[in-house]
């Protein structure tokens, strides 16, 4: 188990012992999108969906889930998270609804998994809204785009 560091001297998961490292300021950056067909994109964009504001309602929901983290995915450290923005912007190109998630901390561990459950909860919150309309929507593309800080310095994912 050599370099896997959630993981103890006899293979057992364990939490990060991260009280040695600095406090650093860190930020992470994830995206992804939730694909559908374009006359569902078109009551997103027309404020006609029947739950009402799709892109208001999950990015709310992508700022709670980023915060509870640490309750949903077992070995992440509870952080003290300084600033949580999600861009929700319809794209006809796709068709449906690209999503960023920026996380910010000043702690001694990164916020990383925190971008990624933004991304993902406001995913599934706006396939939520407007299952009723397409149930065949498709959730994707989910990654780290960006990280900054920390021991392993900055990251930024290829095009």
């Amino acid at each position: 188990m050599a370099g896997l560091t959630h993981f103890d001297a006899e293979g057992r998961a364990h939490m990060v012992d991260v009280s040695d490292k600095p406090v650093t300021a860190r930020l992470a950056v994830a995206e992804g999108y939730v694909r559908m067909r374009p006359e569902t994109l078109d009551l997103v964009r027309e404020g006609r969906a029947d739950k009402g504001d799709v892109l208001g309602v999950a990015r709310l929901a992508g700022i709670m889930g980023a915060k509870q983290t640490s309750t949903l995915i077992p070995l992440c450290h509870p952080l003290p998270i300084t600033r949580v923005a999600l861009d929700l912007t319809p794209d006809a190109n796709l068709p449906g609804i690209r999503i960023a998630a920026t996380v910010r901390t000043t702690g001694q561990t990164g916020v990383e998994m925190e971008a990624l459950t933004a991304v993902s909860v406001a995913a599934l919150t706006v396939y939520d809204m407007l299952k009723a309309t397409e149930k065949g929507m498709e959730i994707g593309g989910i990654r780290l785009t960006l990280k900054e800080g920390g021991k392993s310095g900055r990251y930024e994912a290829g095009a």
